[in-house]
């Protein structure tokens, strides 16, 4: 991103909110176990869309006269020792097109004279605890309250404006799915019986390091697919499994990728695997071939679980009209998550905002089990950067609980599913970008089908 997108970005977003200044606050240094021994650093993602800085401490403050003023840390000499050199905050104001650099010291004098002179301070809901501290502290206001001032107006500005990825943006994206490509090139090749899951997972990932890029979230690499976000690697990979794994590199710009992929540890596909897997695999291309902005993505999640319903109940899993089971919810036993999310600069873009993300303002999420996890109901616009990503998962807990209750026996054979409360789970998952007649693909493609797993598996 160049100095006029930052610039143009901050102008949308003082047009966009009606009246009053928007500050928006980057992210700290989170402590592991004492100050000085910290997390990783992550910098908040509206701040790095507005400013493009990832450097912990620092604010930005939009005006609405036109001002717009990057706050920092003061030059500390002992940086030199620990640190090394960095940017002063000015240099980075220049890069990003700030009218000013000032010291973060300076922010809460320049919002007092702000509230002083009767300026609304618009700020986005704290998803930190901290945050919420130091927003009071700024605005003088019970840390407890600090939530009851959050303002609609810039959520809905924010969340506008950041729904839709331009070319720049999905450059980022597919650089990220390039590196994602090698990471699942390097698992496949060597996930082999008696290896471990954190040897696949420590290989993945070097392949990322190897190459420059840092994860877009915690790595999902177990054969125990059917716990949905399953971040233990401790089991070992036995001739049989399916091997499950949900991951995705960042971009030089922060932006995420997002894929999965499930795969025989023995390089083929039992037939009772293959017969999951290709229900699984059509739904996620059926959702690929109906994607459009004549959508909207409520429909696609009921096209996949139709065709996941459709599938079972072929195999004898499921019985009567599939339409029927999914207008009650029964195929959710087998598919108990939403079809996807928005992706862009977090990997659940934006999410930290609510609903209003994924739902038209007034819709509310469904309370039935299932559908009452999918993200996002909207229609599909050009422009907009979603998952796909259905799943057939057989989840022994939830089969017992569920046959116990006497849950839907007109649509579900208990007797069968039994069968297959070992199997695990299967998940299939690619980036798609909403185009003005349809949908693309994002990234070079990763084997996905039977026959390219398969050979992908034997080198």
């Amino acid at each position: 991103m160049n100095t006029d997108t930052y610039r143009s970005r901050r102008e949308h977003l003082r047009a966009d909110v009606d009246g009053g200044a928007i500050l928006i606050l980057g992210n700290n240094d989170a402590p592991k176990n004492y100050l000085d021994n910290v997390y990783p650093f992550r910098q908040d993602s509206h701040f790095l869309y507005y400013a493009g800085v990832s450097e912990t401490g620092m604010a930005v403050l939009i005006e609405p006269d036109g001002r717009d003023i990057l706050f920092g840390r003061p030059y500390d000499p002992d940086d030199l020792v620990w640190h090394g050199p960095r940017p002063h905050v000015g240099d980075h104001a220049t890069e990003a097109g700030f009218a000013a650099g000032m010291d973060v010291s300076t922010l809460k004098s320049e919002i007092d004279r702000l509230i002083a002179a009767g300026v609304r301070i618009h700020y986005l809901p704290p998803y930190r605890a901290e945050r919420a501290f130091q927003l009071a502290e700024l605005l003088d206001a019970n840390p407890e309250r600090v939530g009851n001032g959050v303002s609609d107006d810039l959520v809905r500005a924010v969340c506008h404006q950041r729904l839709i990825k331009y070319d720049d943006e999905i450059a980022e994206i597919e650089d990220a799915l390039g590196v994602t490509a090698e990471m699942y090139r390097v698992a496949m090749t060597a996930a082999e019986p008696g290896r471990r899951e954190y040897e696949i997972a420590g290989l993945m990932q070097a392949r990322a390091l190897e190459l420059g890029r840092q994860q877009a979230f915690t790595p999902i690499v177990s054969v125990r697919g059917e716990v949905l976000h399953n971040h233990s690697y401790e089991n070992t990979l036995a001739d049989g499994d399916l091997l499950l794994m949900d991951s995705g590199a960042e971009s030089p710009g922060w932006y995420a990728s997002d894929i999965t992929r499930t795969f025989p540890v023995n390089g083929r596909f039992s037939d009772r695997q293959r017969e999951i897997y290709l229900i699984v695999l059509a739904a996620q291309m059926g959702v690929i071939s109906a994607a459009s902005p004549a959508r909207d993505n409520r429909e696609m999640h009921l096209l996949a679980a139709r065709t996941i319903a459709g599938g079972l109940t072929a195999l004898g899993l499921m019985k009567g009209n599939p339409d029927d089971a999914v207008e009650v919810g029964a195929h959710a036993l087998f598919f108990p998550h939403g079809i996807g999310h928005m992706m862009g600069l977090d990997v659940h873009d934006m999410e930290d905002l609510g609903d209003i993300v994924g739902y038209p303002e007034g819709e509310e999420r469904s309370n039935q089990f299932g559908l009452n996890f999918l993200r996002m109901t909207r229609k599909l616009k050009p422009g907009y950067v979603i998952t796909d990503e259905p799943g057939i998962y057989f989840i022994p807990a939830l089969i017992d609980q569920w046959r116990t209750e006497g849950k839907h026996t007109e649509f579900i054979d208990y007797d069968r599913v039994e069968e297959f409360k070992d199997f695990g789970g299967i998940r299939i998952e690619d980036d798609i970008l909403i185009t003005e007649d349809g949908c693309r693909v994002l990234g070079p493609g990763i084997p996905k089908t039977v026959d390219e797993v398969e050979a992908a598996m034997r080198g």
